[in-house]
């Protein structure tokens, strides 16, 4: 609400109209009751009788008027900014409040864990742009942690993260499974090898990215079922971006999902190597709150994005 403190009104628990802020803010910007009026789809009495009423409840005058023109008060100057804010933020409540029926459409709060972000969001925010127009994505990219904490708070409306959570009150929709790739230095023996037994890590110092990231979480679970120890250098990244540059400059080999590759084969500098069937990799899902009672809509949005990364021929859709 407008603050009143200084204007001296004679009732201090007056509240403002939303019909007496609007004629207010309609009337500075015509400088005409008809065609103010004719703005708001009310008659000029009624428009008249709002501004009468803001004006004798906040015990000032707004707005001069003459029987040639219509010139605000120098108090109506000073008003007018925050009659202008109260009267947006009423509209953008009303159009929130349509759309929160209908999750698919206005502003969606997503998250994204940093080993998908940079590789499929390219793709997904243009599709989602053709495919649900009325979505208007909000990208938080942070580690699985973090994102399940934001979700829990409603902080976040989905994410897209590794499966299985297995968090109570939470909804996963598996979308699509890809392979885990070996990232090695150029020139390595096993560059382009296309069935390297997992054992083969037990040979190999694997680089790791920091704590929390759960890509470092799957590289040791693809390592304990090959029944191998790996020999953990010291060097650990903070993104999986970093990790590979340590690869290229002969630290370590790595393992980077199916969906990185591209982008992070285009230099030339870096080689790759996949593993033997049954090849290792994980599992990326959509993830809610089950108490958002959303969940036909976040099912579609899921069947979408599948299709989307889908069609890139990097992942198998789930």
């Amino acid at each position: 609400m407008i603050s009143t403190t200084l204007i001296g009104m004679p009732d201090r628990t007056y509240q403002p109209t939303v019909a007496g802020l609007r004629a207010f803010v309609a009337l500075a910007h015509r400088r005409h009751f008809g065609t103010a009026a004719a703005d708001l789809g009310v008659s000029q009495p009624s428009l008249s009788q709002a501004l009468s009423a803001l004006e004798s409840g906040l015990g000032v005058t707004l707005v001069e008027r003459t029987t040639r023109r219509v010139q605000l008060t120098a108090d109506g100057v000073e008003l007018l900014p925050r009659a202008i804010a109260v009267t947006e933020a009423v509209d953008e409540f009303t159009s929130a409040a349509a759309g929160a029926g209908q999750p698919l459409r206005g502003v969606m709060r997503v998250g994204v864990i940093p080993t998908v972000a940079p590789y499929v969001l390219p793709t997904l925010l243009r599709g989602l742009g053709e495919r649900l127009p009325d979505l208007v994505p909000r990208v938080v990219e942070e580690q699985t942690a973090r994102l399940v904490e934001q979700l829990r708070t409603g902080t976040l409306d989905v994410a897209l993260l590794a499966l299985p959570v297995e968090i109570p009150g939470i909804v996963e929709v598996p979308i699509y499974r890809e392979d885990f790739v070996l990232a090695l230095p150029s020139g390595h023996a096993l560059a382009g090898r296309r069935r390297v037994d997992p054992t083969a890590l037990a040979d190999l110092p694997l680089l790791l990215l920091d704590e929390g990231h759960c890509l470092r979480d799957q590289a040791l679970e693809v390592c304990r079922l090959a029944g191998v120890r790996p020999d953990l250098g010291q060097t650990r990244a903070a993104s999986l971006t970093t990790a590979v540059h340590c690869v290229v400059g002969g630290l370590g080999v790595t393992l980077i999902p199916q969906t990185a590759v591209a982008s992070e084969t285009a230099s030339g500098d870096l080689a790759t190597a996949t593993f033997a069937t049954p090849r290792p990799g994980r599992r990326i899902g959509l993830v809610f709150r089950a108490s958002a009672r959303h969940d036909e809509a976040y099912r579609e949005l899921a069947s979408v994005i599948g299709d989307l990364v889908g069609a890139t021929g990097a992942v198998t859709p789930l």
